[in-house]
């Protein structure tokens, strides 16, 4: 039997997925946080993180990671490819060792061939093409500093904003302030915006406070609605950036979408009008998981396209 390794190596945590040469998902291995490894202590969380999972899943194949080979596989890392591979390869033994960035196996993943486009919206956003011919575009991914639009984080700090308007007299009243005094205990929205800047809220933490827009929203805050709106619009303008890099007006493109933000069914709902305004555009919900998307990647990079099977194969 000939074996086949994903792996979805993410800022929250890191899934395994082992494969045999038919497709089927044979074992599935959970890790910490991967995503960077320039550092001594990034580099230790990153072995740390990928050994957890890879142990795990081997354990349920009845395999001994250290010795097993892997005919080939595929890691698809939030923060990008360049000071993870050579770790990587010290790690484990296989024919074929494919690194490459998260949004590239979400988007192997999402789609029936890994061709078309993916919109990441986790607790940061991106967007991620690949066409027929290989080619591939990006757009956004810049971080939460510079870019991050329409990601989880994003959506906690434009509710923040709105709050800490609202209570300095210079923006319109608004449910987001009252249910972020709530989430975090603070008196006030300015000692809630305190309390963001320290170590106590690092930005994943905040990111968990997204779905704050999302209930007052449903409950009808103009604010809140507002916010939802413009963010599935900018959603969709990452999408039309990569579609405008990588094909012509009126082509068939497949559109998926992946992460936490989407989901907020009225996000959702207004970014799947925009996005299949453009003639051609087909805006489905993704057909695999990221981790799945990896090992899809490792099979086609031995020209196998097998259909995943087994207790796993179904998206999570």
């Amino acid at each position: 039997m000939q074996f086949f390794l994903g792996v979805d190596g993410g800022q929250s945590g890191t899934t395994v997925l082992i494969g045999d040469e038919r497709g089927r998902i044979l074992g599935r291995g959970e890790g910490g946080p991967c995503n960077h490894a320039s550092a001594a202590e990034g580099r230790a969380k990153l072995e740390r993180a990928v050994g957890e999972g890879l142990g795990a899943a081997c354990l349920e194949v009845g395999l001994d990671a250290a010795t097993v080979i892997f005919r080939a596989a595929c890691f698809g890392m939030s923060g990008g490819p360049d000071d993870k591979e050579a770790i990587l390869a010290g790690m484990l033994h296989t024919g074929r060792l494919l690194v490459t960035h998260d949004a590239a196996i979400a988007l192997s993943g999402a789609t029936a061939a890994g061709q078309g486009i993916v919109i990441i919206a986790g607790t940061g956003s991106i967007a991620f093409g690949r066409d027929a011919t290989g080619r591939t575009a990006r757009a956004g991914g810049w971080g939460y500093v510079f870019g991050d639009e329409a990601g989880a984080f994003d959506l906690a700090r434009q509710a923040t904003r709105a709050a800490l308007r609202m209570e300095e007299g210079w923006g319109p009243p608004t449910a987001l302030r009252q249910a972020l005094l709530e989430a975090t205990g603070a008196r006030s929205a300015n000692q809630a915006l305190h309390e963001f800047y320290s170590a106590a809220w690092p930005r994943s933490r905040v990111a968990t406070l997204a779905p704050l827009v999302d209930a007052a929203a449903v409950n009808g805050d103009a604010v809140a609605l507002q916010i939802l709106d413009r963010a599935a619009q900018d959603l969709a303008l990452l999408g039309a950036a990569v579609r405008g890099q990588l094909w012509q007006a009126g082509d068939c493109v497949e559109i998926s979408y992946v992460g936490g933000v989407f989901q907020s069914l009225r996000l959702l709902e207004r970014f799947r009008m925009l996005a299949e305004f453009e003639e051609g555009n087909h805006c489905h919900p993704p057909m695999h998981g990221p981790a799945e998307g990896a090992l899809l990647e490792a099979y086609r990079s031995e020209g196998l396209n097998p259909e995943l099977t087994g207790s796993y194969s179904t998206f999570r």
